[in-house]
């Protein structure tokens, strides 16, 4: 019954209000915040100081700023720039400023381009010691790292050189807005990662891979925030950006299932290029982005519905866990299920009104922190529903 009433705009802005929701509670009042506190706990410890087959977090050699750290995708044994952003975000929420700091600084010495029309952008991908991996850069990280960097700002206040969060998260937007400017055109087939005229997110700001976008690199939450934090004359083509990919959604969705491609077409089309025209591990997140910038700012009157229409979809995949990866119509590609893709389901829960539907936030509360090979990516993404769901990812400001 709770695809009933889905209209958007009755929620209040957490964001501006600065009362977010836990939606835990809300799905079992009996939930105490230490009880929600003691999972979330859990999470940290298991990811960040657990065993062997738990931890992602490592430490490594200090450098001439301090400590540093990195988060490792054990599976692939790597790191990428988007499990580095995705643990700076993870630790500006938890208060936790040391690994905070470590993890910057690893990120900044390793991945970041010293040199050259790439300048300021970081390398999607790196081997533990130093670097050595891919060297291109992958744009999630970029936002998810410019974010994490103005909220410690905010939390924390600004300290000395690398550790000027403000300094940093300004000059990462600058590059990403304004590159083909600071290079004097397109250098090395560098692009920006929002070139003019688009507004939107490019897949890659390297040659034909910014051609299309990836419909969970929109981020228009993000987006808002750098309007009201980021550098004065760009707030206006920021906000325009976030606008962008409001109504992006609606055309990425597929009309039926709600399932959003892993690439497509800046029109939203789907951009068939090696199954990535389908809803695979990239696209879990898709929902996320729009759930929260509604739950954040109250900006986009479609979110409930796509979040209705995309549940409704997983609703009627039966009881247990559900496949994870579905043409976007709707047709199963792979039986197996993941434990991120369920977190993600909880999360899109943000953008409905009334009553959070039970399945899918129960589905979340009872998962574990996962162990064993392919712990990184579920791990991250399930740390960070979680404290999405139960009001601790907060939009500092």
């Amino acid at each position: 019954m709770w695809l009933l009433g889905v209209a958007g705009g009755a929620q209040a802005a957490s964001a501006v209000t600065g009362q977010y929701r836990n939606v835990f509670r809300e799905w079992r009042p009996a939930l105490t915040e230490r009880m929600i506190d003691a999972k979330i706990d859990g999470y940290w410890r298991s990811l960040f100081e657990g065993d062997a087959d738990s931890r992602i977090y490592y430490p490594a050699a200090p450098t001439a700023d301090g400590p540093s750290a990195y988060i490792k995708d054990i599976g692939n044994d790597d790191v990428r720039s988007e499990g580095m952003s995705y643990g700076l975000m993870i630790a500006v929420q938890m208060n936790r400023q040391r690994e905070f700091d470590a993890l910057w600084n690893w990120m900044r010495t390793h991945m970041r381009y010293q040199d050259g029309p790439r300048r300021g952008y970081f390398r999607w991908q790196c081997r533990p010691p130093g670097c050595a991996g891919d060297a291109a850069p992958a744009s999630d990280g970029e936002e998810y790292t410019a974010t994490a960097l103005l909220m410690a700002s905010a939390r924390w206040g600004d300290g000395e050189g690398i550790y000027d969060y403000g300094r940093q998260a300004d000059e990462l937007l600058a590059a990403m807005l304004h590159k083909e400017a600071m290079n004097g055109g397109v250098v090395g087939e560098v692009r920006s990662i929002f070139p003019v005229g688009a507004d939107q997110v490019v897949f890659v700001p390297i040659g034909g891979a910014a051609e299309f976008t990836d419909p969970s690199y929109h981020l228009p939450a993000f987006y808002e925030l750098w309007a009201r934090r980021g550098g004065a004359a760009d707030r206006a083509r920021w906000r325009k950006i976030a606008e962008t990919s409001r109504h992006y959604f609606q055309l990425a969705a597929h009309p039926q299932t709600g399932l959003t491609p892993e690439y497509a077409e800046f029109d939203g089309r789907p951009r068939r290029q090696e199954g990535h025209g389908d809803f695979r591990f990239d696209a879990f997140r898709t929902a996320v982005n729009w759930s929260v910038d509604q739950a954040w700012w109250g900006r986009n009157p479609w979110a409930a519905e796509l979040s209705a229409r995309l549940l409704g979809f997983f609703q009627r995949q039966g009881d247990g866990p559900y496949p994870a990866q579905y043409a976007i119509d709707g047709t199963v590609l792979d039986r197996a299920s993941s434990s991120g893709l369920i977190a993600c389901n909880a999360v899109a829960t943000l953008a409905l009104d009334g009553p959070p539907p039970a399945r899918f936030v129960a589905d979340l509360w009872n998962l574990a922190p996962p162990r064993g090979k392919w712990r990184y990516y579920d791990g991250l993404l399930q740390f960070m529903a979680m404290l999405h769901l139960s009001g601790r990812f907060v939009a500092y400001q």
